[in-house]
């Protein structure tokens, strides 16, 4: 089988964008993703719930991706729902799992659309049954419907919260209490950035509408919470919190959502050897890119919130201009015309990413989150606790992957995306290092867990380049 021009790995907001994109330039497109449809987290299941009841209370920022995935799969780009991506080789051979079966794609270029995940947020207690993302529980709202029959509590900042809340009192959810760790002086640190956010009205004002309504509804929030404990015996039972004025409460809860922000998802970047840089603003590891989007191993570009967060808006933006940037690469059109094609979009792009500041100052997560007590689970698939690694940080001078092979912490099924961040946290603070010294684990393959079975599918004859 020859080699497709691109492989778009991801076809939510960037990857869809970027198909389209890429089959206007006549480019041979392959997007594949681990989901059964397009429209990535943000817009999941978008083609079958746009037209329900459902969709109309998930809001008109949800809806908003149906047109998106109507001129996805009219662009004639192939598309390869539940394929999950586990290796990519030098050349570039893919190796794909889709229905059991694994297999190879080869390409000339590839596309990380690969989005962002939920930060990690530990605390005492934060393994117990009962206890999950805000981020999952949207998909259960998206998915399937599904409301808690008792009132929930949450707990943590961010818009994707506001959001969320709002989208659940319309499905006849119920919120015991919401646990704001937003800290005090956020808002102040967060105001010189209000003049350039003004230039993205729309979202500013959607944020603020969000927090009226939850204003009007009368839901509880405590402001300024500093510390959280989650306990019971075989799941959650009780949730003490601490306030940063000294306010102690023990309440009664069956489920707490938490959610500390989202970062990119670079986990298939690194594995590729894609350079990182520290961004202290998001308080995250983002991939260099040049103004294409192309990384620093050359034919690999990275769109979307894998890129840095920004948004939807800008992922399918950033798409747009990726795949712009890999027609210029494989000689489809000059770079005077893809740079006349991409003005619309940085002009967009810029407006969107405008925000961006004013939100990351306001919403960037408390200390507990990064340094957490010696008692806390870091590592959930090893069971290491933060004493462990802050004992190991202690002896001379390792890194995260020296850490890795004395503890064990991120050997586990999620390969260091639960666990990554604190542990890099733990050492700079142990060894008083910034982050961009202390760097991340280096992820090796397989991405995701393969079994032999699914080898088996292998050919050994398979083409090398």
């Amino acid at each position: 089988m020859r080699p497709v021009d691109l492989l778009i790995i991801g076809a939510g907001p960037a990857g869809m964008a970027a198909a389209v994109t890429a089959r206007r330039a006549e480019l041979d497109v392959l997007v594949i993703d681990e989901q059964p449809e397009p429209g990535g987290q943000i817009w999941r299941g978008i083609e079958t719930v746009a037209a329900t009841e459902r969709g109309k209370l998930l809001g008109p920022t949800y809806l908003g991706g149906l047109s998106a995935a109507e001129a996805f799969r009219a662009s004639g780009a192939a598309y390869e729902p539940g394929s999950q991506l586990w290796q990519i080789e030098p050349g570039f051979r893919a190796f794909v799992t889709k229905s059991g079966k694994a297999r190879i794609i080869e390409a000339r270029t590839i596309l990380l659309a690969t989005g962002a995940q939920e930060r990690p947020a530990p605390f005492r207690g934060w393994t117990l049954p009962g206890i999950l993302t805000v981020g999952a529980g949207q998909i259960l709202l998206k998915n399937a419907g599904q409301v808690p029959t008792k009132p929930v509590w949450l707990a943590g900042s961010g818009p994707l919260m506001l959001l969320y809340m709002t989208q659940l009192l319309k499905a006849g959810g119920k919120i015991g209490g919401y646990l704001d760790t937003m800290p005090t002086g956020r808002m102040a640190s967060a105001l010189r950035h209000l003049p350039g956010a003004l230039r993205n009205m729309g979202d500013l004002f959607k944020g603020i509408g969000w927090s009226l309504a939850l204003r009007m509804s009368g839901v509880r929030r405590i402001r300024h919470v500093t510390d959280i404990e989650a306990l019971g015996t075989d799941r959650l039972e009780t949730i003490r919190y601490r306030t940063a004025s000294g306010a102690e409460e023990a309440v009664q809860a069956d489920t707490l959502l938490v959610h500390e922000g989202v970062i990119p998802g670079i986990h298939v970047a690194l594995a590729l050897g894609c350079a990182v840089t520290w961004r202290d603003d998001q308080d995250c590891y983002v991939p260099t890119l040049n103004a294409w989007g192309e990384s620093s191993q050359p034919k690999i570009f990275i769109a979307g919130d894998g890129a840095g967060i920004a948004g939807a808006n800008a992922a399918a933006l950033r798409g747009e201009i990726a795949a712009l940037g890999v027609a210029v690469r494989l000689g489809r059109i000059t770079s005077e015309g893809a740079a006349e094609a991409a003005r619309p979009a940085r002009a967009k792009l810029d407006r969107e990413l405008a925000l961006r500041p004013f939100l990351d100052a306001l919403f960037r997560p408390r200390r507990a989150i990064f340094v957490p007590d010696d008692e806390v689970v870091v590592c959930r698939c090893e069971e290491i606790a933060a004493r462990e690694i802050r004992t190991m940080a202690g002896l001379g001078r390792p890194g995260p992957n020296q850490v890795k092979a004395f503890t064990r912490a991120g050997m586990g099924p999620c390969q260091g995306r639960q666990c990554g961040y604190t542990v890099s946290h733990i050492i700079s603070a142990a060894q008083h290092r910034p982050m961009e010294d202390v760097g991340f684990y280096h992820i090796r393959p397989p991405l995701k867990p393969v079994t032999l079975g699914e080898l088996a599918y292998l050919s050994d004859e398979a083409p090398r380049p």
